[in-house]
């Protein structure tokens, strides 16, 4: 609770288990879902494990026998201009810099079947003003890149969903984009069984609809090795799922539309992409391709060796596949938005580590590029407890989580509290915590460092240089080895 946590296009999340890491991502999901479910179905996803029997209240804060009634999520967000709305009507946003507010109160419900409800007490959607889009963002971004991604510059927020109370009533309104005429639509917030969001059109707000697409775009990836290993059916679908299915139909489908687009070897550029980037993990691959079996109306994963032998997805280990997955994704244009990932490093060689680590620095968007076709407006979050991903993430991508003892209303409770380090982008905005040198040291201590140019190679000059390479960091671990 009282949570605020600043994002750039890769954050790593860095703490012990169980100190609220995956209670974020949980928060994202949330506010996701909450675009295109109900309320009460939104909640009920949250930790769901196939059960479909979670009880609502349970996400919301309880210490003890008391529990809070109140939740509220406020979250800034760039939106690609353009888009389509259910209808497939074509959208376009007058502002992409907006912020989204959304306050939820929770009513117990004394029957014994019931596990209570969730109503709306309010929802805002309003473009942010600024002067300088740098300094509100925070991260470093080249001006193409804030000139591309940040369109629609008020310096007066302009509110294209809003509440307000009207003879004791919450009324929600939603208001056309920055248009004299026309009149807004209104909904009574007590009675939605959803967001006002997750029902908006191109024909009620553009904007509105480009923000529900982005949010409906926020995706937690939890890749199951059954799930990557699993052929799909020529009808499958095209996109990659969040536990990692449809990975050869999304591989194959993305091939076929290259080599229609470039009949000059396109399918076989995407192959020998995706190839080049997992001889980053595995250095005796040559070959990736999609087995198309018309007689059987299957797809297959294949990845060859020098040998020249094809093996199959069900023979590939667990981080060779995680890592494929993780290269479609890169390549896939359909792809944008956020993606929460857990543990990259799982099923992954410790020497590996930079490999996977560089891979999901490139899925994020590159804030010194223009935004377009090549660099779509990504961003990546992952969090880890290892403090070999620590070692090799850049300095201000990392964020430290840990929990302190906190009082309230004569209470004790334990509330998570997140650090970045000094002189990073994050610490130029009040009020953040700073992550003591002391406390990364006696974290990364307990890695067994290599002493050689992979690990202790200086990059100071570089803008992106990783925690390891800080040299205050090399002479505490590596001249204690001395």
């Amino acid at each position: 609770m009282d949570v605020d946590v600043r994002f750039g296009p890769f954050t790593c999340i860095a703490g012990a288990n169980g100190v609220g890491k995956s209670n974020l991502f949980d928060a994202i999901a949330f506010l996701g879902d909450l675009a295109e479910h109900t309320l009460e179905d939104a909640a009920k996803r949250v930790r769901d494990d196939g059960s479909h029997t979670g009880d609502i209240g349970a996400i919301f804060h309880r210490v003890g026998d008391d529990q809070e009634k109140i939740m509220s999520f406020k979250a800034e967000m760039i939106i690609p201009r353009t888009g389509v709305d259910d209808l497939g009507q074509t959208a376009e946003a007058t502002s992409t810099f907006l912020e989204y507010s959304l306050e939820l109160r929770y009513r117990a419900d004394h029957e014994p079947r019931s596990s209570g409800a969730i109503e709306i007490l309010r929802e805002d959607l309003a473009s942010i003003s600024h002067d300088d889009p740098q300094k509100q963002l925070g991260f470093p971004g080249e001006q193409s890149w804030l000139h591309t991604a940040i369109i629609g510059e008020r310096r007066v927020p302009y509110f294209y969903v809003s509440t307000m109370v009207e003879d004791d009533a919450r009324i929600i309104k939603v208001r056309r984009d920055g248009r004299s005429r026309g009149k807004s639509v209104e909904r009574q917030a007590a009675t939605l069984p959803r967001t006002v969001i997750s029902r908006i059109s191109a024909a009620d707000s553009p904007t509105a609809t480009l923000v529900k697409r982005e949010m409906q775009a926020w995706r937690r990836l939890q890749l199951e090795p059954s799930a990557l290993r699993r052929p799909d059916l020529l009808t499958e679908p095209t996109t990659l799922g969040s536990d990692g299915s449809h990975l050869p139909a999304t591989l194959f489908n993305l091939a076929q539309k290259r080599y229609l687009q470039d009949t000059n070897g396109g399918g076989t550029k995407v192959y020998g992409f995706v190839a080049a980037r997992l001889s980053q993990l595995i250095d005796d691959v040559r070959r990736v391709d999609v087995e198309k079996d018309d007689t059987r109306e299957l797809l297959t994963l294949r990845v060859g060796g020098r040998d020249g032998t094809m093996h199959r997805a069900r023979a590939l280990s667990d981080g060779t596949l995680r890592f494929l997955a993780l290269a479609v994704l890169e390549l896939d244009p359909e792809f944008n938005g956020l993606l929460c990932l857990e543990e990259p490093e799982n099923g992954i060689h410790p020497a590996r580590i930079p490999a996977i680590l560089r891979l999901l620095q490139d899925v994020a968007t590159d804030a010194t590029e223009p935004i377009g076709p090549d660099n779509p407006l990504r961003q990546v979050i992952v969090n880890t407890h290892s403090p070999a991903v620590v070692a090799q993430v850049p300095e201000d991508s990392l964020l430290s989580a840990e929990t302190v003892r906190v009082q309230r209303d004569k209470k004790l409770f334990d509330k998570v509290t997140f650090s970045s380090l000094a002189n990073t982008w994050r610490t130029r905005i009040p009020g953040t915590n700073v992550l003591s040198k002391g406390d990364l040291i006696a974290y990364l201590s307990s890695v067994v460092l290599k002493a050689d140019e992979d690990w202790i190679e200086t990059t100071s000059e570089h803008p992106s240089r990783r925690v390891i390479d800080n040299q205050d960091i090399q002479l505490a671990l590596f001249g204690a080895r001395k």
